[in-house]
């Protein structure tokens, strides 16, 4: 189910329409069993996350305000888990025109696709954040060449602020804007079989594969998250060089010791970024590529598998994996985030352990003074 994952011809949809879709029981027991779990534990998770941000957090950081629009999205997709178990579960047996297909179609999609987007870009936006506090307390005999790279809005703390509002808002307008045309076409034209049957069930090829203005959003998703990928790469191999030539300094303060623990917090995210994203965007491009070579291809036998059954599995598979985040982002907070996890206990009236007391005294002022949210 995606507005997003490849091209149709529409002189090939006679070709599509002569077999179906075969669905084995990862899409119809696992997909159900793992979203389900993802709401149970997202919802919740990701509410008092915002809880936590929102009330009990007085002065908001740039990072902060990144994390509610983060936590804001997560929300959002999580309240959507139940239908997309249901989909999963049930929509090889529902008729095309069945209310919940519908709703599969026009609202869990740009739902989904939203979140991913959203997700990518506030993270990006984090990690350059945190690369602007590290380079700009530079140990080094030479001021990193970053500095004269970044906007100053990234560099004076005053802006940070700011930007983060501004940013978050351009980010929620241009994804916004960019999803939202795409899926209407999709739900109204792509997914609308020529041969209408009236027998035809909601977990179809046209469905789950989409039309030509999926092709060009896929190509657009794809692009801009490499784009980005890039970009924080980049900014994280130009950390490590700043943090190796603040180490040959004479001087190494506790200061830097917390910008290295920053780092080193923003790599675990990062990787769990990597890990959830990455499969499904490489293969994203993939599909779309075996998707117009089976255009090209001769008619199909009636009543038959098709071929691109297994495909669309593991494209479903990977878009799972690709949503996970939402349901983990707030275990990141709580295990990286000092501030965070303080209040989380508080809130939760757990009391905190003998090693946080001594190193929440030990690396207070440190943390405060260096403005360290992850």
């Amino acid at each position: 189910m995606s507005c997003s994952e490849t091209p149709m011809a529409n002189s090939s949809q006679v070709a599509f329409n002569t077999s179906y879709l075969c669905q084995m029981s990862t899409t119809s027991v696992v997909l159900p069993v793992i979203y389900t779990l993802m709401f149970l534990t997202g919802l919740p998770g990701n509410a008092i996350s915002l809880w936590v941000f929102m009330k009990n957090i007085s002065t908001k950081t740039s990072t902060h305000i990144y994390l509610i629009n983060l936590g804001i999205s997560n929300l959002i997709l999580c309240l959507t888990m139940p239908f997309l178990a249901a989909y999963y579960a049930f929509g090889s047996k529902w008729p095309k025109n069945n209310t919940m297909c519908q709703i599969a179609i026009s609202g869990l999609t740009p739902v989904l696709h939203i979140n991913i987007c959203i997700g990518v870009m506030i993270l990006s936006w984090v990690a350059l954040s945190r690369f602007a506090s590290l380079i700009q307390h530079s140990h080094a005999n030479r001021p990193s060449r970053w500095l004269k790279v970044l906007p100053g809005a990234f560099l004076n703390r005053k802006q940070q602020t700011r930007l983060a509002y501004a940013l978050c808002l351009v980010t929620w307008i241009i994804v916004g804007l960019g999803v939202i045309p795409f899926v209407v076409l999709y739900s109204i034209r792509e997914t609308v079989n020529v041969e209408e049957d009236r027998n035809q069930v909601c977990y179809s090829l046209e469905v789950e594969v989409g039309g030509a203005g999926s092709h060009i959003f896929a190509f657009v998703a794809i692009s801009l998250f490499f784009v980005f990928f890039l970009l924080v790469l980049s900014s994280y191999l130009a950390v490590i060089r700043h943090i190796w030539r603040s180490k040959k300094s004479a001087t190494i303060s506790d200061r830097q010791r917390v910008y290295a623990k920053v780092f080193r917090n923003i790599v675990i995210i990062k990787l769990v970024l990597v890990v959830c994203l990455l499969p499904h965007h490489i293969y994203k491009a993939i599909f779309v590529k075996m998707v117009n070579e089976q255009l090209l291809s001769k008619s199909l036998p009636r009543d038959t598998c098709h071929p691109l059954s297994v495909q669309v599995e593991v494209k479903n598979v990977l878009l799972c994996l690709a949503t996970l985040r939402c349901s983990t982002d707030p275990i990141m907070y709580f295990l990286l985030d000092r501030t965070f996890r303080k209040h989380t206990n508080r809130l939760l009236r757990v009391r905190p352990s003998a090693h946080e007391r001594h190193s929440s005294k030990s690396y207070g002022g440190q943390a405060s003074q260096a403005t360290v949210d992850l």
